[in-house]
Parts: C-alpha cells; structure tokens; sequence
C-alpha cells in the first residue's frame, strides 16, 4: 500500500490524544448512563448499539478488492474511495489514521437519521448535549423508526421538526470510520466531497459551535472537490459539478432569503396569531420561488425531497449553520496558502471565545474579493 504523506504541523484530534479501543468506549458510556434518566438511558443506548453495529459491519478494504468473487461495481466503487482517501491526506494534508480503510454495508438507505427541532415561533434550534460532540442543534437515530418516534414527541410538545437522513458522519476520530454503502455509490465528486468534509472535522472540533464546526469542513470539502476534479475528473464530471454547485448555492441563497423573513416575522410586535399567518404565507412564497427556480433548471428535481415532510421552522434553522462562515475560512485559506498552515490558524482560531471567532472570520470575509466555487488559489 502507498505510503502517504504525513504533516507533523497540521494537529489534529486523533494525534493530540490515542484512538479509544471499543471496551473502553463502552465503560465510559455505562458510567454516563447510570447518571442519566431512562429517556437518555435509551437514547446512549442506541447510539452505543448503531455505532457498535456499523462498526462490526466493517471490513478492510484491500481484503474485499482481493476477493475475486467481489461485484465488479462494488470492486470499482471502493477503488475510487480509496484513491479519494489517498488524495485528501497527500493533497489535503488530511488525517491517516484508519478512516475510510473499512467497508461497511449497512443495509439501509442513511448512516442514521437526524431529527432537528425549533420552537413554532422561532428559528432558534433546540439544542442537546452529549459526552464527546459537546450541545448540537440534532439527535441522531440509527433507525428511522426510532428518529420519527422522537420527532412525535417533539412534536406534540409544540415544536417544528424535519428529519433528515445522513449518509455519512464523523467521529472525530473516536473510531476508525468505514466508507459506508450509504454513499459509496454517489457519484466520485460526492464521494469525495462526503470523505473530505467528514476528514476535516478530525483536524478541529469545537464543542457547542456547530457553524465555526460545519462550516470550516464545508470550505475544506469546497477546495477538496474542486482540485479533486481538477486532477481526476474529465470535462463531463466538471461541468456537471459546476452547474450542480451552482444550482446548490441559488437554492441556499432562496432558503436564506426566506429563514431572514422567518426571523423578521417571529422578532416583529405581531400577535401570535399574525405571526402564524404570515409564517404559512412566507412558506408558500417560498414554494412558489422554489417552483421558478426549478423551471429555470429545466424541471431539475433534485430538491423536491426537501419539500416532501412538509416546511418547518427546522428546515431553515441550520441552513446558516454550514454556510455563513465559509467565505470567512476560505479567505483564511487563502492567506495561510497551503493546508497546514490553514489548520494550524483554524485550530489557533478554535482557542478564541465565539465572539472572538465569529468576529475574525467575518472581517476575513469581509475584506475577502469575491471568488468563484471553481477558485482553488490556496498551494496554487
């Protein structure tokens, strides 16, 4: 096997501290749960069950491509992730350390299911919290069955909710996370551009800052994919990730122009009552917008999904979370001029309070030119 490239300067979380062994994970929940309820109780409890499961279900790599029995779809799949995973630590200066070496079939559609939840009349998520991910605005179910439980309660207790299913996600190095069947077969810039946001929060993790957290994997992903396609897709491959990228950001910038008039609504002097009216009437703007959009895309679906539970206050909650701070940590990429001098000033920039953080990053944004998605100027 190739031997990648190591970055001694570009700290991370799996070098700071050993990987957990599964036995000690183990004890360290059944201590959290003797000190929890019984609604937390069975809560750890699946999460220990889900994680323990996708992880008996992984098996190396390099073991399967020498199987000659594999499926040759199956066989050509896992060699493009394992190229991807060589790209992102020697081109990225991404973590080493076992991540995407394992296989897992998960016989489902998602890794898990995250069910996000806001009160009737405001964008600010509900937040929960938890031993080693500190307080997130989700709770995360390895079967659907358990999430849509969860989204009941929630929503009998007033609350708007959507669950979301999740391909992929990280544990920040805890475990040696597989590629799993619920992305291997995207197309090769998704694959890369699930591994390389899901990499990239090895490198920092803040607790209790989702938006510092999503949105410096979400640049990392950006810059990854782009020179991915550079080195290995053809035109076709490009230009489909071109107009599906800009695609993306014209529905995000329409989502984002709605969740503002979401917050002006539920910060106005209405009533309740007008508060609620003109909530419905700003969702069936939005689907009316959303139906222009897609007109101008020549019927291209590839949102509807998004529509299908229903719009919620927890749709638009976290559509800021992944994107506001981006242009902040590209432009911070572009000044540092290469991945580990990039890491070493994010993870200096995660010892700083919020309002500090979040302060940098927008005059960073601010004084930034404008750059197009394509832009790939950091190490160039």
């Amino acid at each position: 096997m190739k031997k990648s490239r190591r970055f001694p300067a570009a700290e991370s979380i799996s070098r700071q501290r050993p990987a957990i062994s599964h036995w000690r994970s183990g004890l360290l929940l059944c201590a959290l749960l003797a000190l929890t309820g019984c609604a937390q109780m069975n809560y750890y409890a699946q999460a220990t069950h889900g994680q323990s499961s996708l992880m008996a279900a992984a098996k190396p790599i390099d073991d399967l491509l020498q199987n000659p029995e594999l499926e040759p779809k199956l066989r050509q799949r896992l060699l493009t992730a394992n190229k991807i995973r060589h790209f992102a630590v020697d081109e990225l200066a991404l973590p080493d350390n076992g991540t995407y070496q394992n296989y897992a079939d998960l016989q489902r559609p998602y890794a898990l299911w995250n069910v996000v939840a806001t009160p009737e009349l405001s964008m600010r998520p509900l937040q929960w919290c938890f031993p080693i991910a500190g307080c997130v605005s989700y709770r995360g179910y390895y079967s659907e069955a358990g999430a849509q439980a969860f989204a009941e309660e929630m929503r009998a207790a007033g609350n708007d909710v959507q669950i979301m299913g999740v391909p992929a996600y990280s544990t920040l190095g805890w475990y040696k996370d597989p590629v799993l069947s619920s992305f291997i077969n995207y197309p090769d810039a998704e694959v890369a551009r699930l591994m390389i946001h899901e990499l990239a929060h090895q490198i920092v993790y803040v607790q209790g800052d989702t938006q510092f957290n999503e949105s410096f994997a979400t640049a990392v992903e950006e810059v990854g994919v782009d020179r991915w396609l550079a080195r290995y897709g053809d035109e076709k491959a490009r230009q489909s990730y071109v107009v599906t990228q800009e695609r993306k950001q014209q529905f995000i910038a329409l989502l984002l122009q709605y969740r503002q008039k979401l917050v002006d609504n539920y910060a106005s002097g209405r009533t309740d009552a007008a508060k609620r009216q003109a909530k419905q009437e700003i969702f069936a703007a939005l689907q009316d917008d959303y139906k222009l959009l897609k007109a101008s895309w020549s019927g291209h679906a590839a949102y509807d999904r998004w529509f299908a539970q229903g719009l919620t206050n927890a749709h638009l909650a976290s559509v800021a979370t992944y994107h506001d701070q981006v242009p902040g940590f590209r432009a911070l990429l572009r000044e540092a001029n290469d991945f580990p001098a990039f890491y070493r000033a994010v993870i200096a920039l995660s010892r700083l309070d919020k309002v500090q953080r979040d302060s940098q990053l927008a005059a960073l944004a601010a004084a930034a030119p404008v750059v197009l998605h394509a832009d790939t100027a950091a190490g160039r």
